[in-house]
């Protein structure tokens, strides 16, 4: 069974989407079969897959509104070499007609079951606020990856999002958990970094990636090609922190099986 990873910030440019793509493309670089759910209007894990939002394309609005099959929204053609259910604008009106609907909360975690069993890794691209697609999103995570900046503002909001976590799994999904934090646009030159980073290792331990993502051009001009950067650029420092990360995330992924085995 898949694991299911949503990548969520409440706080806007903190390299949420680069992250889901990146990672996406990282593991299915190790031969894992990966799905990328784009949930958020914008779209830009869509573009930054390769795949044109504004062509006629099924997206995730056709999977939780209009209750097409799964199977006929995935995308199987992506410049990540994973498969991709994408998003566009139509998913904002999405949001409101969730509303009217029966177990809104859980239609995502109830499509998502039928194809569980074909892939290692499903992560889900939030969007940047806490609306009626992240508490899907919530409801169908084993686990959340939460990116952030190390700054002032930053370590704020985290605290803020761990309540609404706390609140969500009691509502929701009383599995959910904490995958882990990534530090993202990491600047070790920067004082104020590196004393949010100590920060955050005393708070939470190892929930902490020991890998950090830097601050870089490369991982900036990717999604402008559509392609993530070790498409873009294999050699440029993002690209290889991504694969880092990769690494580090699967390491964990075996020691707790070996755990409960």
């Amino acid at each position: 069974m898949a694991k299911v990873i949503a990548i969520a910030n409440q706080k806007g440019g903190v390299g949420k989407t680069t992250t889901a793509v990146n990672l996406a493309a990282s593991m299915a670089a190790t031969k894992r079969k990966v799905l990328l759910i784009d949930l958020d209007p914008q779209g830009n894990a869509t573009m930054g897959s390769g795949v044109d939002k504004y062509g006629d394309v099924a997206t995730i609005y056709d999977l939780l509104i209009e209750e097409k099959a799964i199977d006929e929204v995935v995308c199987k053609e992506t410049s990540g070499e994973y498969h991709l259910i994408a998003a566009n604008g139509d998913v904002t009106a999405a949001e409101v007609k969730l509303m009217e609907l029966f177990a809104r909360e859980v239609r995502l975690r109830n499509a998502i079951e039928a194809i569980q069993d074909k892939y290692e890794f499903i992560f889900i691209d939030c969007p940047p606020s806490l609306n009626m697609l992240t508490v899907n999103a919530m409801a169908a995570a084993d686990s959340i990856l939460v990116p952030m900046q190390c700054e002032y503002y930053a370590l704020e909001g985290l605290t803020a999002l761990m309540d609404t976590i706390t609140q969500l799994a009691k509502l929701v999904n009383p599995e959910l958990q904490i995958e882990g934090i990534l530090r993202t646009m990491y600047d070790p030159r920067n004082r104020l970094a590196n004393d949010v980073s100590e920060q955050l290792k005393q708070h939470f331990g190892d929930k902490v990636y020991r890998t950090v993502i830097p601050r870089n051009v490369r991982l900036a001009e990717a999604p402008s090609f559509g392609a993530p950067a070790m498409y873009y650029d294999r050699a440029s420092s993002g690209a290889k922190a991504y694969l880092a990360l990769a690494g580090e995330m699967l390491r964990r992924k075996e020691k707790q099986s070996a755990a409960v085995a």
